[in-house]
């Protein structure tokens, strides 16, 4: 069974509907990245999928046990969070909070886990240091630290790479590379598809020419297209 499954799902904002009839599924281990132009929807469907939007219809079906809260979420920074006064552990450990339910505080084991993660990012020089006080790119790190401290199993990213300059996005790109490699399957949007479709295993590409599929056939679906084109 599929660990993610979408049927005929209609996405709807501020009440008018944006998408209709979405189908895909995501196995354990897939590196999805969706695709397309500003308005068709990719923010919607994912906060839809994490039952922070209302759907419109249709149906999200979470398999292999996995539940909505241990999806591991990082949403597109604001400018107010990137001046988060608070530590990098206090902000990676927050992550648990899905995670301690209605117990009144972390546990040894929550912190032993931010502090898993901290080093996992590469971030365990920093972990006393205001998180306001650190770059953009370790700032995504830091961020992504505390989105894997809510989830084993899987991982959803909305631009993680907006706003970086290419050295960060590189190292960004190559710890969610690790992440998946080490199990954790992974679905990211991205404004980036060339770049994207670097590290993904499968595309969903939402608006004009909507696709779903494997890497390799969106590649030979585009030269496809590209040869039509020629003629």
């Amino acid at each position: 069974m599929a660990l993610l499954t979408v049927k005929d799902l209609t996405l709807a904002y501020d009440k008018k509907i944006v998408l209709d009839g979405l189908n895909f599924s995501v196995d354990a281990g897939d590196y999805l990245c969706i695709a397309g132009e500003n308005g068709t929807g990719k923010s919607t469907l994912m906060k839809t999928i994490l039952g922070l939007n209302p759907s419109g219809g249709g149906e999200i079906i979470f398999g292999e046990g996995l539940k909505r809260n241990e999806i591991g979420y990082l949403p597109q920074q604001t400018d107010l969070q990137k001046d988060f006064p608070a530590s990098v552990f206090e902000v990676v450990l927050s992550g648990r909070l899905s995670a301690i339910g209605s117990k009144p505080f972390y546990g040894k084991n929550d912190k032993e886990i931010a502090r898993e993660n901290i080093e996992r990012m590469g971030m365990e020089e920093f972990i006393n240091v205001s998180y306001r006080n650190l770059s953009g790119g370790q700032q995504q790190r830091v961020l992504l630290a505390r989105a894997l401290c809510a989830t084993e199993k899987m991982l959803m990213l909305d631009e993680p790479v907006s706003g970086l300059d290419p050295g960060a996005t590189a190292e960004m790109y190559a710890f969610i590379e690790k992440v998946n490699e080490d199990g954790v399957t992974v679905i990211m949007i991205s404004h980036d598809l060339k770049q994207a479709t670097h590290f993904a295993s499968h595309i969903l590409k939402l608006g004009e020419n909507e696709f779903f599929g494997t890497k390799q056939e969106y590649l030979a679906q585009q030269r496809g297209l590209l040869m039509g084109g020629d003629r």
